[in-house]
């Protein structure tokens, strides 16, 4: 049975995870139905648009020491997450390497944080911003993406706590499997939900530096692969421009 830690106000699910970690258990679940200071990659804020969406934190345990597989934790709960936006009508897509799309508007971030005690892994923290119920003006607002809602899309009030129960069911319905096979065992999911086609033309900027080409393929290690000038690079980390 999951743990699960409904906070009415927090400053980031993922932040009390990590500040609690030592006493959370395998997989407990901190959700809030308010986020002062919710975060993305690169210190990036995420936006709090009100209690009917999801600020989410899922704590896992699964060894003492890290292993390569839990480097693409947040793609498998992309897909899953994509999954769950399917059962809803939508065509969601994943935008590399942690946004879920929704007719090309962002409506979901996740971020994956390590914890260790010395070279203890004490333990993951996924955690997952998801769009639910929002106002159009409240949406346009968001900085740096253009987002969009599952209510806007279907034009209808979304269940939070049913929608967070089907994506938890999703998640723990494989995560042993995956855990054992890695991210083989979902590349023809994730290339399903993908946003990219090969020959596409991106360029990708990591920390300050840009690489531009064509998009080959997805690795079976989770990165993808670029065809530049200069022959071909292998992503692990950076933005699609």
């Amino acid at each position: 049975m999951l743990n699960k830690i409904h906070l009415t106000e927090i400053n980031s699910t993922n932040t009390y995870a990590k500040e609690n970690i030592s006493s959370l258990p395998d997989k407990s679940i901190v959700y809030a139905d308010k986020q002062t200071a919710g975060r993305g990659r690169f210190t990036r804020t995420w936006v709090d648009l009100g209690p009917e969406n999801i600020f989410m934190t899922i704590v896992l345990k699964p060894s003492d020491n890290f292993l390569p597989v839990y480097s693409n934790i947040t793609q498998y709960l992309a897909v899953k997450l994509c999954t769950v936006l399917e059962m809803y009508g939508t065509t969601p897509r994943i935008k590399w390497p942690n946004d879920v799309l929704v007719n090309g508007k962002k409506i979901s971030g996740i971020l994956s944080e390590t914890v260790f005690h010395g070279k203890k892994l004490e333990g993951l923290v996924i955690g997952a911003g998801v769009n639910l119920n929002a106002d159009e003006k409240a949406v346009r607002a968001i900085p740096d993406r253009i987002a969009t809602a599952l209510n806007l899309e279907k034009r209808k009030f979304i269940d939070r706590d049913l929608f967070m129960e089907r994506l938890l069911d999703e998640f723990f319905e494989g995560y042993e499997y995956f855990l054992k096979n890695g991210f083989s065992s979902i590349i023809d999911q994730y290339e399903k939900y993908f946003s990219l086609s090969a020959g596409d033309e991106i360029t990708i900027r990591v920390i300050n530096k840009d690489y531009s080409g064509k998009f080959s393929s997805v690795n079976t290690d989770g990165t993808i692969k670029l065809l530049t000038g200069e022959g071909e690079e292998n992503f692990s980390i950076g933005d699609i421009l």
